[in-house]
């Protein structure tokens, strides 16, 4: 699977909004533009497409805890924590 977009565009913009596109089933061998050019053009985002493969490889859904940590490891502080806190904007991708 190929995305149309950057990394940061494919993730952030919800799947619903269909603002990109990818590629899939391209046939395996000598080159990337080869794979390319073999390729399905797909509208909309992959996670979709990705989510739906997903499933029936996931197992059964669990619900999400109620509280952070467990008796091994404990909650070490609430989000966003010092590490955000101490290093400049340049230093986390701003």
């Amino acid at each position: 699977m190929l995305g149309a977009s950057g990394h940061i565009a494919g993730v952030i913009n919800p799947a619903s909004k269909n603002k990109r596109s990818y590629w899939i089933d391209g046939k395996l061998g000598d080159s990337p533009d080869a794979w390319l050019e073999s390729a399905k053009s797909q509208p909309g985002s992959w996670w979709t497409h990705w989510s739906n493969w997903l499933k029936p490889h996931a197992g059964q859904e669990i619900a999400a805890p109620k509280k952070l940590g467990n008796a091994k490891y404990k909650p070490i502080e609430p989000a966003p924590g010092r590490y955000v806190a101490k290093h400049p904007p340049e230093v986390m991708g701003a």
